[in-house]
């Protein structure tokens, strides 16, 4: 795993500190992992990348509303590409999130701002935590000149509001293709507890998300 091998030891001596509240949260949580819902009458479709999908499918698969979150790539042109290759750097992809929901229970606007207040550093060029490469860059993907307006509305917002001491460089671009990710990423978050990675970078992400917006997420989780 390349983020593994980058930063495992770093990660080990982070990790004591969450590892208990953690496993203990994973007992109660069912797994996430699953495939882009079949029947799609009544939902929506959304598309974000935002650094390590592991940490950005959980965030989202825990908002009401939202009826299945897949991890994959998108932005690039390679066809069916592997991680092996995204990670490569060399594709154009970024390690991104299709977010199927309702959008009677949740709107767009929410997603967004989630998405860009808890839901990843969107000041961050190329770039998430111990992550670099520009598979892990940010980018807003739309599908209509509505959900256009709104990211860049929201990115003008944010930036005026000084949440982030530097300006967002989150990339607006009109969605293409989403490759779903081979199957031992769906669900990542809940299905390996224990890993380093999860719990020293993607758990402390995932807890601000949930301490920011707990009028948004599912009970039980």
């Amino acid at each position: 795993m390349i983020k593994l091998k980058l930063y495992w030891v770093g990660l080990l001596l982070l990790a004591v500190a969450c590892s208990q509240s953690h496993s203990e949260k994973q007992t109660a949580m069912r797994s996430t992992a699953g495939k882009a819902p079949t029947n799609l009458t009544g939902l929506a479709v959304a598309t974000f990348a935002g650094g390590c999908f592991w940490c950005t499918e959980e965030i989202f698969e825990e908002i009401r509303g939202v009826r299945e979150v897949v991890s994959g790539y998108a932005g690039g042109k390679e066809q069916n590409p592997t991680y092996e290759q995204v990670g490569s750097g060399q594709t154009g992809h970024a390690e991104s999130i299709q977010v199927y929901y309702d959008p009677k229970e949740i709107s767009y606007q929410q997603l967004l701002d989630v998405f860009f207040l808890a839901g990843h550093d969107p000041t961050t060029l190329n770039r998430q935590g111990p992550d670099a490469g520009t598979q892990y860059r940010s980018i807003a993907f739309y599908r209509t000149p509505q959900e256009k307006q709104q990211i860049e509305a929201t990115i003008q917002k944010v930036n005026a509001s000084k949440h982030y001491s530097d300006p967002i460089v989150t990339q607006v671009l009109p969605f293409t293709e989403f490759w779903p990710a081979e199957d031992y990423h769906q669900g990542y978050f809940r299905l390996n507890p224990d890993n380093p990675y999860v719990q020293s970078v993607s758990t402390p992400k995932i807890l601000k998300f949930r301490e920011a917006y707990p009028q948004l997420l599912k009970k039980p989780l």
